[in-house]
């Protein structure tokens, strides 16, 4: 059976841009790059018959693409996916897909006039152990889910403060817009919307203009609660979120590498309570998530359905952090001019 072959092109280079190459799989052929630093594509395309360019609107305007990835800085990244999609280009580009939720409204109206697919790259919904508790929850061995906790972090490097991250027009944002739409994604995606969003961004130890912490207490109409927080004051890169159903618990740490070994253990309530049943996996093999997340969406195009970590999950994820900067008193969260 010969599998459907997509054409597709990466515009961002970087450490993010040469995973998406290394993850195309066999139904994606890379045919074209493009970074301002043209040696960077020129590096990534290397031994192939692909073009590079220091201009992406070069890589948009080639017919022969059929998927733009795009891995640039927060401040281009919906620019670029309204050119793309306006070319009638699929598109997977990197959370948060935008600087704020304003910057996302045309693209989701463009989005759908021009029957195009966009997902956004929230890669973590891949990670197996976080597969492995979705399919848990789904199938109903935990109960009616009740509110998670989860934490993302990482103790950055030295000059942290001086990279791109910590200027706000590049960035939309610090800790909070980075590491948090991934946590804020995962809640959503096991908890439902959440109507009522409360707390707290701030700056507690790197000399820069953006926050270092964000806290979160989000609540659905339900009553359900994710408690969430993202550090880069961490120290110690970690990964854990706990979820809590009436009949049970489970505990996911880790994403391989330096986030430890990814794990996930499903700690089942017995009719006479007490120490619960608990049942472990551990996955001790290389990331695959980036893959997974590839293959389903070649899928997403072939079948003709919307994707599942979509614009508007992107769109959610920024509702939260826009409120919670803005009532940090972060005037970074205003429309970029």
């Amino acid at each position: 059976m010969i599998e459907q072959i997509f054409n597709v092109g990466i515009i961002g280079c970087g450490l993010i841009g040469q995973k998406r190459a290394n993850s195309l799989g066999v139904m994606g052929k890379l045919i074209a790059c493009a970074d301002i630093d043209k040696s960077r594509a020129e590096k990534l395309i290397k031994n192939s018959n692909a073009k590079a360019f220091s201009n992406w609107q070069d890589l948009i305007s080639l017919p022969e693409i059929d998927i733009v990835v795009i891995a640039t800085l927060h401040d281009s990244l919906a620019d670029i996916t309204y050119a793309a999609v306006k070319a009638g280009k699929h598109v997977l580009v990197e959370k948060p897909a935008a600087r704020s939720p304003d910057e996302l409204d045309r693209i989701l109206e463009l989005e759908e006039l021009n029957s195009v697919k966009v997902h956004v790259g929230f890669n973590h919904r891949y990670h197996r152990a976080l597969q492995k508790a979705k399919e848990i929850v789904d199938s109903g061995q935990i109960g009616e889910l009740m509110f998670l906790r989860a934490r993302y972090g990482h103790g950055a490097r030295i000059g942290y403060d001086k990279e791109w991250r910590s200027n706000p027009l590049l960035s939309g944002g610090g800790e909070l817009i980075d590491q948090g739409p991934h946590l804020i994604d995962l809640s959503r995606w096991f908890l439902g919307d959440f109507q009522d969003v409360s707390g707290f961004a701030h700056t507690y130890y790197w000399d820069m203009p953006v926050d270092d912490n964000g806290f979160m207490l989000l609540k659905t109409t339900d009553k359900k609660v994710a408690f969430l927080h993202a550090s880069c004051t961490e120290w110690k890169n970690l990964f854990s979120m706990e979820i809590y159903g009436k009949k049970g618990k489970l505990d996911i740490s880790g994403l391989g590498g330096s986030y430890g070994l990814e794990k996930i253990t499903f700690y089942k309530m017995l009719p006479e309570m007490g120490p619960p049943e608990t049942i472990s996996w551990e996955y001790a093999m290389t990331d695959n998530s980036w893959e997974e997340e590839m293959k389903e969406f070649y899928q997403d195009i072939i079948l003709n359905r919307r994707p599942s970590a979509s614009l508007i999950d992107a769109y959610e994820a920024l509702k939260v952090v826009q409120k919670i900067y803005k009532e940090s008193g972060y005037d970074y969260c205003k429309k970029p001019t």
